[in-house]
């Protein structure tokens, strides 16, 4: 199990964050940002390989494992997070960067590289869809809908005795009928369930799915379409490289239909494995980033 120096970052957002961090502090930096319902170690192979040129600098988002867990849903909006990022990259003296997200970090990477273009250089997404896909998807596909009832079950506060009694791990098995990711090894998921025990965490972690202003119906609900998708929306414009589990149950494939219409010089990778892409298939994802990490040198 790598292991990396941690050291507990207090930002300008307000929050403090632990961050992982690994490589020389004078080459490029590298953030990446994690998703529901892990921590930094979700990048631990690929940082491991990239360290030895790159600046990597892994944090636990807010809400999650070693990391600050403030109260209440509004503290856990996207524009927080992205917020965080760029504190982050303050607090380290980093003017521009190279950001990669996973699941709910790579919608923050998205967020942040769209909002911020003069700073993030260059973009990698691993099973994270588009804002304006991923809610377009969720409008116009039943099998999306399907795929993402579990957000409407997350977001419901009636959840938090439960989860307080019982524990994340418990409420996965009821909700979701989750035992264990086939591919986490022992070690990892005791380092995991760990981290779902810290106080306040599980609670934290829902407040994310709460705090996203995306809509997901039901699956034959009709509902008013947001006007967003029928606007004009910022496009990405630095280099993008998405690698993409196809056996992911959640994001279905569908997700990286039409990305060349809104992404400007877009690469996609796809990968024979499920969700947890970064992890199930490591050299895959990590061979993927050095390549094209290679192709494409900072301006």
């Amino acid at each position: 199990m790598p292991e990396f120096d941690q050291q507990q970052i207090a930002l300008h957002t307000g929050i403090t964050l632990n961050v992982a961090t690994a490589g020389p502090r004078d080459g490029e930096p590298i953030i990446f940002l994690h998703g529901f319902p892990e921590s930094h170690r979700t990048w631990r192979h690929q940082i491991a390989a990239l360290s030895d040129r790159y600046f990597c600098i892994a944090p636990d988002q807010r809400g999650f494992a070693k990391s600050e867990k403030p109260q209440g849903v509004e503290s856990y909006q996207p524009q927080k997070m992205i917020d965080d990022v760029k504190a982050l990259a303050d607090a380290l003296d980093i003017d521009d960067f190279t950001l990669a997200g996973h699941d709910w970090g790579g919608a923050i990477a998205w967020g942040t590289a769209i909002g911020n273009p003069h700073r993030v250089k260059r973009l990698i997404i691993a099973n994270a869809p588009h804002p304006l896909v991923f809610q377009k998807g969720l409008i116009e596909d039943r099998g999306q809908r399907l795929a993402s009832a579990y957000i409407r079950e997350f977001r419901k506060p009636e959840n938090d005795a439960f989860l307080e009694e019982h524990g994340l791990a418990a409420f996965l098995r009821k909700t979701m009928n989750w035992e264990r990711a086939p591919a986490l090894e022992d070690e990892e998921r005791d380092v995991m369930l760990a981290d779902w025990a810290r106080p306040g965490a599980a609670i934290a972690m829902m407040n994310w799915y709460r705090g996203s202003p995306v809509t997901v119906p039901e699956a034959d609900e009709e509902v008013e379409r947001p006007a967003f998708l029928d606007t004009a929306f910022p496009r990405v414009t630095m280099p993008v490289l998405v690698t993409w589990g196809m056996d992911d149950t959640a994001l279905l494939p569908g997700q990286i239909e039409g990305l060349d219409q809104i992404v400007d010089g877009l690469t996609l990778v796809k990968i024979d494995a499920g969700h947890f892409v970064p992890w199930e298939a490591p050299d895959a994802v990590t061979s993927a980033i050095n390549d094209w990490l290679a192709k494409t040198p900072l301006g």
